[in-house]
């Protein structure tokens, strides 16, 4: 159940950041559209997503992410 939900969030930061860049195109997000990949990636081929990449990206993608964020709010 665990696995499962942080799954959904990284698709729910995955489609906030595709509406975020669609929205304004200029705003910088390191690595958006990788981000925005792997939501579609979650959404479209469940099974191919190994639980080591998704624990790396927690390790190491998601604290860039929330520097990023932090400076745009």
């Amino acid at each position: 159940m665990l696995k499962r939900a942080i799954e959904r969030n990284l698709e729910i930061i995955g489609e906030a950041v595709n509406r975020i860049l669609t929205k304004d195109p200029t705003i910088f997000i390191e690595n958006a559209r990788k981000i925005v990949g792997l939501r579609n990636q979650a959404i479209h081929s469940y099974d191919s997503i190994s639980d080591e990449n998704i624990w790396a990206i927690i390790i190491n993608n998601l604290p860039e992410l929330k520097k990023d964020i932090d400076k745009l709010i």
